[in-house]
């Protein structure tokens, strides 16, 4: 069963510290060349496809996040009905959140 939760910028930093996680931006392209988290691909909301996302292994934490949080839920409500399988988290407040709370960010495509 797919769950959807919402986790918090540390729960994510922790994450990424142990390479277990899979961010997914799906913010416009114009929003995640001026600022992303390290890493993530974007998969923007306007042409979401859940087909197009990187594969999640079953050790790893999906994590979809756009500026505030807002779109992140539209994505991973669409996710969820295409049947995915596995836990998707959002990213609590979005990259927004993600800058206040200390969290790296790096610019360009």
């Amino acid at each position: 069963m797919t769950t959807v939760r919402m986790t918090t910028p540390e729960e994510v930093k922790t994450w990424i510290d142990e390479g277990s996680a899979v961010i997914v931006d799906v913010r416009e392209p114009h929003e995640f060349a001026q600022a992303h988290i390290p890493g993530a691909r974007m998969v923007p909301l306007s042409r979401f496809d859940p087909a197009a996302l990187p594969e999640v292994p079953a050790d790893k934490h999906l994590v979809l996040h756009c500026a505030s949080g807002v779109r992140c839920g539209t994505a991973a409500s669409a996710l969820k009905a295409s049947g995915f399988q596995g836990d998707i988290n959002r990213l609590e407040g979005g990259i927004i959140n993600w800058y206040r709370s200390g969290g790296a960010l790096e610019s360009g495509e």
